[in-house]
C-alpha cells in the first residue's frame, strides 16, 4: 500500500491498519482488497453484485467492523451494495466512508448502498466518512445511500460527515422505526470551490415511542451550493427533532427545506433552523488573543463542527 492510500485509510477510518480479532473489508479501486471476520461477525461477499453482507450475531458485545473504500486511480467508477444484519440484542460499532485521491483528468466516483437490518434492542454506533483529495482536474463525487430498519427497543447513532475535496456529493437516507426504537443523526459538513452537496434525510416513525434526533451543521464556502432536505414522518405516538445549523461564507448557496407530517395525535415533532454569517464579535475576541482573521476563522469553523 502507497503512502498516499495509507494516509486516507487513516483519516476515514482512524487507523493505518487492522488490529488483530478486527472484522474489516477493503476494497480499493472497484477490487475487494483484504477481508476478515471473526467469532461474532462474518463478512462475507455477494454472488449477484459487487458489494458485501455483514452478519452479526445475536448478543454479540463490543464488537468493531471497519469498512473503507478507497479510490486512488483517475477514472474508477465503483457501485457496491452492503447489507447489515444486526442480531438481537448485539453492541457493535461500524466505521465506514470513502477516501478519493484523483491526480488526473478523468473523474473518480463511488456510489455505497447500505442497507441496515436492526435486531430488537440492538445498539448501533455507525461513522461514515467522507474525504476527496488530489491535484487532478478530474472530478471527485461520492453518492452515498443509506437505508435502516430499526426493531423494538433497538438503537442507533449515525454521525456522517464530509469535510474535505468532495466535489459533488447527492446523500439519501432512509429510515423506518419501529416500537421505542431511538435513532440519533449528526451530519457535518463543509463545501468549498464550486462544489455542490445535496443531502435528503427521509425519518418514519411507525411505533409508539420511537424517537428521532436529526443534528445537521454545515460550512459554505467560496461559490459552494448545499441544499438540506430532511422529512421526519410521525405514524405513531413518537418524537422527534431536527436541527440545522449553517455558516455562509463569500458567494456560497445553502438552502434548508424541512418536512414533518404527523399522522397522529401523539406525535411531537419540532424543526429548527438557522443560517448566518460567522459573528463578527467572536472573530474580535480571538484577535485580540493575537489570532489573524484567517486563523480566528479556523477556529470559529473548527469548534463548530465538532
Amino acid at each position: 500500500m502507497q503512502d498516499k492510500e495509507k494516509q486516507l485509510l487513516e483519516m476515514i477510518a482512524g487507523i493505518r491498519g487492522f488490529q488483530p480479532g478486527t472484522a474489516f473489508n477493503l476494497r480499493m479501486n472497484g477490487e475487494g482488497v483484504e477481508r476478515h471476520s471473526t467469532e461474532q461477525v462474518t463478512i462475507r461477499p455477494k454472488s449477484d453484485q459487487n458489494g458485501i453482507d455483514i452478519i452479526v450475531k445475536p448478543n454479540a458485545k463490543e464488537e468493531s467492523i471497519h469498512i473503507p473504500v478507497l479510490l486512488t486511480n483517475s477514472g474508477v467508477s465503483d457501485l457496491v451494495y452492503n447489507d447489515f444484519y444486526i442480531g438481537e440484542n448485539a453492541q457493535v460499532e461500524i466505521v465506514a466512508g470513502c477516501g478519493i485521491h484523483n491526480d488526473g483528468c478523468d473523474t473518480s466516483q463511488h456510489d455505497g448502498i447500505h442497507t441496515f437490518h436492526i435486531g430488537k434492542n440492538a445498539k448501533v454506533t455507525y461513522t461514515e466518512k467522507h474525504i476527496g483529495e488530489g491535484n487532478g482536474s478530474g472530478a471527485r463525487i461520492l453518492n452515498p445511500t443509506t437505508i435502516v430498519h430499526m426493531e423494538e427497543g433497538s438503537y442507533m447513532e449515525m454521525d456522517m460527515s464530509q469535510i474535505k475535496g468532495v466535489d459533488s456529493t447527492k446523500r439519501n437516507t432512509e429510515c423506518y422505526l419501529q416500537e421505542k426504537a431511538k435513532l440519533v443523526i449528526s451530519e457535518r459538513l463543509m463545501t468549498h470551490g464550486d462544489q455542490y452537496a445535496y443531502s435528503d434525510v427521509s425519518v418514519y416513525l411507525n411505533g409508539a415511542g420511537s424517537v428521532v434526533q436529526i443534528i445537521s451543521r454545515s460550512i459554505g464556502k467560496d461559490t459552494s451550493t448545499q441544499v438540506f432536505h430532511p422529512i421526519a414522518v410521525g405514524n405513531a405516538p413518537c418524537r422527534a427533532h431536527v436541527q440545522c445549523d449553517s455558516i455562509l461564507m463569500d458567494q456560497a448557496k445553502i438552502s434548508s427545506i424541512p418536512e414533518i407530517s404527523a399522522n397522529h395525535v401523539d406525535a411531537q415533532i419540532v424543526h429548527e433552523a438557522a443560517i448566518g454569517k460567522i459573528n463578527s464579535e467572536q472573530l474580535i475576541k480571538l484577535q485580540t488573543f493575537g489570532l489573524s482573521e484567517e486563523e480566528a476563522e479556523a477556529v470559529i469553523i473548527e469548534g463548530f463542527l465538532k
